[in-house]
């Protein structure tokens, strides 16, 4: 990266005097038990907030100006006081997305979002659908696909904004055109996004689910495919379409004698923390809910505005961007350091406990199977067929 390069990233990674945005995790509890949770053991040690306790929160981010927030869980419709902390929420003059795996939504929950400005002030409802049958959907989410898929058909005719996260997995990588076909045709959504499960939180839940190489290059070629069948009606921010999406561009530029991006060759990967951050159950400020064990406070000690001003750890992500990957011995000698940000910090701190590294599961080397021994002297890092990681 030359000196132009890094002077406009550095003019760019301003941070706001407030979150615009904050994702709130309203409760631990969940009627499922997802293979793949990367928050599962993070809940079952933490208590719920009492329902005070979070309007308290909401007033104050209301005072801050937040605009947006999310409330999830754990399984958000779990929490028999959620419409209240919803009314919470439209006091102080915020808007609000739901993230739910569907099981829950029934006509009578539906009826409650007619009051006030619920339906108003409601950006979107996202659940989860794994898979295009209860035997595909059930082997990630137990007992859960025919609750689910009724709960979104239920919220899809009543006209709300729903929409659904496919998350690529080891169990649903061979039905995904079948699931897509469903989402989109069947059932109708304008749009669906993607994801892919991967290690991160406290501890790896993800076990024999985890795409193994192989896997995650057959949905990256699938998921392009699809994406060129229905354009613009597959999102995705991380995951295999992500990925293939990214190499497209890289490959494109270096058939030009493109050397790099602006911008890249440093630790960046995601700017989140630089506009929003994450909130748990029990109170605990993260920086990003990928980042469940770098607490930077708790609600009921210390101001939302303290801790996303001087949190040591949001601090510390916020400065990944000065970190050129040239100075890691993993990346120095890699032909696309320059189109690179080093990817997730949420994998580099699960897989190293270190949140100033790259993460290997979104090396551009390994994702095209490239020989990462032969150019590099230092750890040696692969993804073996089985989808852990070893060094």
């Amino acid at each position: 990266m030359n000196d132009q390069q890094t002077e406009n990233q550095q003019t760019e990674m301003r941070v706001m005097s407030s979150p615009r945005h904050v994702d709130i995790a309203v409760t631990g509890r969940c009627n499922l038990s997802c293979a793949y949770c990367f928050y599962s053991d993070e809940m079952t040690a933490r208590g719920d907030l009492p329902t005070e306790t979070w309007l308290n929160f909401f007033e104050q981010l209301g005072r801050l100006g937040v605009m947006t927030v999310t409330l999830t869980g754990g399984e958000v419709f779990s929490r028999r006081d959620l419409f209240t902390l919803i009314d919470g929420v439209i006091a102080n003059h915020m808007r609000y997305s739901l993230l739910s795996n569907g099981t829950l939504i029934t006509p009578k929950i539906m009826e409650q979002f007619a009051a006030g400005k619920r339906r108003q002030r409601l950006d979107s409802i996202q659940i989860s659908i794994d898979g295009s049958t209860a035997e595909v959907h059930d082997m990630s989410r137990p007992k859960s696909f025919e609750r689910a898929l009724r709960g979104l058909k239920l919220l899809k005719e009543a006209g709300f904004p729903v929409t659904v996260r496919v998350t690529v997995n080891r169990h649903n990588v061979d039905d995904l055109e079948n699931t897509i076909r469903l989402l989109l045709d069947e059932v109708g959504l304008a749009s669906i996004g993607t994801n892919e499960a991967f290690p991160c939180g406290a501890t790896d839940r993800s076990g024999e689910i985890t795409l193994t190489s192989e896997q995650r290059r057959q949905a990256m070629r699938v998921l392009t495919e699809l994406n060129e069948r229905y354009p613009g009606r597959i999102s995705a921010s991380a995951g295999p379409l992500a990925y293939a999406r990214e190499m497209k561009k890289i490959q494109e530029a270096m058939a030009r004698g493109e050397t790099g991006f602006p911008g890249r060759g440093c630790l960046t990967a995601c700017g989140g923390v630089f506009s929003q951050m994450g909130v748990m159950h029990d109170g605990t400020m993260v920086p990003c809910h990928m980042l469940s064990t770098l607490s930077i406070g708790n609600i009921q000690q210390i101001g939302l505005d303290q801790a996303w001003q001087s949190g040591a750890w949001i601090q510390a992500a916020r400065q990944r961007y000065t970190i050129p990957l040239s100075s890691l011995e993993s990346c120095r000698d890699c032909e696309y350091l320059d189109f690179c940000t080093g990817g997730c910090p949420g994998g580099a701190v699960y897989l190293y406990n270190d949140l100033n590294t790259r993460n290997p599961l979104d090396c551009y080397r390994l994702r095209q199977a490239e020989d990462l021994a032969a150019r590099t002297n230092l750890l040696q890092v692969s993804l073996p067929e089985d989808g852990r990681i070893v060094s």
